[in-house]
């Protein structure tokens, strides 16, 4: 906002308002407020630079986020076009599958993004999950190995980072050291126990882990801080060991009233 400030028509500053807003409204605060900045940021970009990359994947993520998939798609693909080395529009683009149980398009663009930013722990992580949800399971283990390996060494110059260590622990469930994982679940959690973001991921790995009281009453609180995404909630594999639960019932029954 300040760059907007000393220059209003910063195409690039409207795009960083916009995800900003757009991370508010997904992890943190699902108001009407963020989105509707989120929208009307991109949009700005857009009008300002509609030949910048950025712009088009700006404006993808805000429009996934209001559920019009087809205007996102379109965005992220031109974006991509633009250029094809686009990390945040490959990234973003693959949530969007995501959000809307298309995996197999999932995958392609989770892939691109991984060969763009080899480093990325969390979209290695998630592209682990969507070959486990397509039964692609030699594939999945690689990207889980390559997912907890970045984790790992992000972790040694990050020690405090708790995004590393809930997304290393998804994986390492995924391969199977579960002590290991239970222990990188907890540090996130103890690490950040208000965040969301957080709570909302140390819930998955808890689910992932087969603890349904510990995930339920940390997907309860993450909601409760403003944790309001429920497309992604509603495909995101990782909780399924909770949706029989009359705790995540609840949690249904609130967002549907």
């Amino acid at each position: 906002e300040r760059a907007i400030e000393l220059d209003p028509g910063y195409a690039l500053a409207h795009c960083g308002v916009a995800d900003c807003c757009s991370f508010l409204y997904q992890y943190f605060d699902a108001s009407d407020t963020n989105l509707s900045k989120a929208d009307s940021a991109s949009r700005r970009a857009l009008d300002l630079a509609p030949h910048l990359a950025e712009a088009h994947a700006s404006r993808g993520l805000a429009v996934s986020l209001t559920g019009r998939f087809d205007e996102a798609k379109q965005e992220f693909e031109e974006a991509l076009r633009l250029n094809p080395k686009s990390f945040e529009a490959a990234y973003f683009y693959a949530r969007a599958c995501s959000a809307q149980g298309k995996w197999e398009e999932a995958a392609m663009w989770y892939e691109r993004a991984t060969a763009v930013n080899p480093e990325d722990f969390a979209a290695l992580m998630l592209l682990g999950f969507v070959y486990g949800d397509l039964g692609r399971t030699d594939d999945q283990t690689r990207a889980n190995r390559r997912a907890y390996d970045a984790a790992r060494k992000h972790l040694e110059l990050n020690p405090d980072n708790p995004r590393a260590l809930y997304m290393g622990a998804a994986a390492l469930v995924q391969l199977g050291e579960r002590d290991k994982a239970l222990d990188w679940v907890r540090r996130a959690e103890a690490m950040e126990p208000d965040d969301p973001s957080v709570l909302y991921n140390v819930a998955c790995g808890y689910a992932m882990l087969g603890m349904k009281d510990e995930g339920v009453r940390a997907l309860t609180k993450a909601i409760d801080n403003g944790f309001g995404h429920w497309k992604w909630i509603e495909h995101d594999t990782t909780l399924d060991e909770l949706r029989d639960t009359p705790g995540f019932a609840a949690l249904l029954a609130r967002k549907q009233g």
